[in-house]
């Protein structure tokens, strides 16, 4: 459906570690890294990926941020390798050339184990700076997850029971906007909160909100995009009390659920009195 399979990295966890899925991939001519939990064998069968990884050096160096104030430095050590399909599979799958990234925290952090990925995928990684890209995908797979709770525990993607399959690509292709908006909302949230509620709200849902605000009280006006936010997720269930975390997908969803009922409503009555 993309039309240039090149473009599409499929990324998944250690359960995503199986040999069939990475030849699958292949065949599609898309690419794919994966948290590996499997040593393979490796070469002519003779050691494995772990053998010949222990032979390779620290080949760069990256600083990561863990939290506020928790730095770690990540050594990268990466390796092309054959890579051999399990025992009983190997009349039926080839051997792949893959890359495999180990990507390892240097010391011994406090109250938390060090930092510890081994990926791997079937692109190339030469330098420093295309492991830190890889590395960085990878960091992107909980915001995946996200967006896939929002499009199966908000919108209920699952319980569609449309009678075709043209018709449901067409619904599934709608929540997938709908569940990019609402993670994209919750996270600009975290990254942007002093910006303009007119990023994200038009001005009649800003006038809505206001109201809403208003009726509540000892409600201070809202201001920036966390103010206008803060009211939607309250409409959904949020405390806003002093110590509580930014609000997160469920509550924006239920509260930017309910707000699109109190505006259709107001549309409605507008209409009927008009």
């Amino acid at each position: 459906m993309l039309g240039d399979p090149e473009r599409l990295v499929h990324i998944g966890d250690r359960e995503n570690d199986i040999y069939e899925f990475f030849c699958e991939t292949q065949a599609l001519g898309t690419h794919f890294l994966v948290r590996t939990c499997v040593d393979r064998l490796a070469g002519d069968g003779g050691h494995t990926i772990a053998d010949e990884m222990s032979e390779t050096t620290v080949q760069g160096t990256h600083r990561i941020t863990i939290g506020k104030d928790d730095h770690a430095d990540i050594e990268l050590r990466y390796r092309r390798i054959q890579v051999l399909p399990p025992i009983g599979k190997q009349k039926r799958y080839p051997s792949l050339s893959l890359t495999i990234l180990h990507a390892r925290e240097s010391g011994t952090p406090e109250g938390r184990p060090p930092i510890d990925w081994r990926l791997i995928t079937d692109l190339p990684v030469t330098t420093p700076d295309e492991a830190i890209e890889k590395l960085d995908w990878y960091a992107q797979r909980w915001k995946i997850e996200l967006f896939h709770k929002i499009l199966k525990s908000g919108c209920r993607a699952e319980d569609a029971r449309l009678r075709t399959a043209e018709r449901l690509a067409n619904l599934i292709a709608i929540f997938c906007i709908l569940s990019w908006r609402l993670f994209w909302m919750t996270m600009i949230n975290r990254a942007a909160p002093d910006a303009s509620p007119r990023l994200i709200l038009t001005d009649v849902e800003i006038t809505l909100i206001d109201h809403l605000a208003a009726s509540r009280r000892n409600e201070p006006p809202g201001r920036t995009l966390s103010d206008y936010l803060t009211q939607i997720a309250r409409l959904g269930g949020y405390l806003a009390r002093a110590h509580d975390p930014p609000p997160g997908n469920i509550v924006i969803w239920r509260g930017w659920s309910r707000l699109m009922d109190i505006k259709i409503g107001a549309n409605v009555s507008r209409n009927i009195c008009g």
